[in-house]
């Protein structure tokens, strides 16, 4: 499988990580705030050797981490699907890396983290949501999360049976104590039938069961302004994925084809090193109920130097 088909199909997940452990004091922590990372930025390295991966993670002040997708306890379509992509990521295992569910959380414990929040695809919320449920509990996630609508989306009326199907997660999910999140990814910001998509699952999913996750570089790709979103549906967004650009970025046409995602991936860069106003926009998360910040720089090209250099990028914002 070529690039353009893996950013086609890829609609990836993870869990997250949080805890007062005293490691490195940050501006952050300070502000009740903790940052996190979602495992796609470092998904080689994960895949690797997970142990060593989540020490890093934590001894450079991180607290949380985000979980991509297939799990063991995904569909098979899922995991068809994912096998698919594997050889040209290098990546030998689905999640957690050879690791028992209950390994991970102790593993976690370990390292002074939690996972707040893991990605998951469509299918296995449709097919398999009870048995995921049940598996992520143990590790006491509050929020799942779909990276991407792996579906038909070229008309509102797609949208509207996708905001009847959230809020159905929802339902489900709120007997666990857990959240279904929606994570933009640019193409639901261009107008269908006279109506911005994203706004639409916005204002007709249901609050306390449905959250979302707000992805700076595909909503600004779309030519949406974070802020903007975030001062419009305060409380809605629970969940910040932290990227930057090198420079300015659009997608050329609607966002659903995979050369527009590909022409971002090169120019995706550490937050605070390039052109987006980082700093506003953590602001503005803070003060309209934004819960979890995660650096996510996808299949970053120097994991380790995004990891150090974004901490303190990020701290020094704080």
């Amino acid at each position: 499988m070529n690039r353009r088909s893996y950013i086609k199909t890829i609609g990836l997940g993870t869990g997250a990580a949080l805890l007062s452990h005293p490691l490195r004091a940050s501006s952050f922590l300070e502000s009740n705030i903790t940052l996190g990372v979602q495992l796609f930025t470092i998904a080689k390295w994960v895949d690797d050797d997970l142990k060593s991966a989540l020490a890093l993670i934590s001894e450079l002040g991180y607290r949380e981490v985000e979980f991509f997708g297939p799990y063991d306890f995904s569909t098979q379509f899922a995991k068809d699907r994912w096998n698919q992509i594997k050889p040209m990521l290098g990546i030998k295992n689905d999640a957690f890396y050879g690791y028992q569910i209950k390994e991970v959380k102790n593993m976690l414990a370990d390292y002074g983290l939690i996972a707040p929040s893991m990605h998951t695809d469509l299918d296995t919320l449709r097919n398999g949501l009870d048995h995921m449920l049940d598996k992520v509990s143990e590790l006491k996630t509050k929020y799942l999360v779909l990276p991407a609508i792996q579906g038909d989306k070229h008309s509102l009326d797609h949208y509207k049976r996708y905001a009847e199907e959230f809020n159905g997660f929802g339902e489900k999910m709120a007997g666990y104590d857990i959240q279904f999140v929606y994570h933009n990814h640019g193409y639901e910001h261009m107008v269908l039938d006279g109506q911005v998509p994203m706004d639409y699952l916005l204002e007709n999913t249901e609050n306390g069961k449905v959250a979302f996750e707000l992805d700076i570089f595909w909503m600004q790709a779309a030519g949406a302004d974070p802020v903007r979103y975030l001062e419009k549906y305060p409380e809605k967004y629970k969940l910040l994925h932290l990227k930057d650009a090198a420079k300015p970025f659009r997608f050329s046409g609607d966002g659903q084809t995979s050369d527009q995602w590909m022409a971002g991936f090169p120019l995706m860069s550490d937050p605070g090193d390039g052109v987006y106003d980082i700093k506003a926009i953590i602001q503005t998360a803070k003060k309209t109920g934004v819960e979890h910040y995660y650096l996510e720089r996808d299949l970053a090209p120097d994991p380790k130097e995004t990891l150090r250099n974004s901490y303190n990028n990020l701290k020094a914002m704080g």
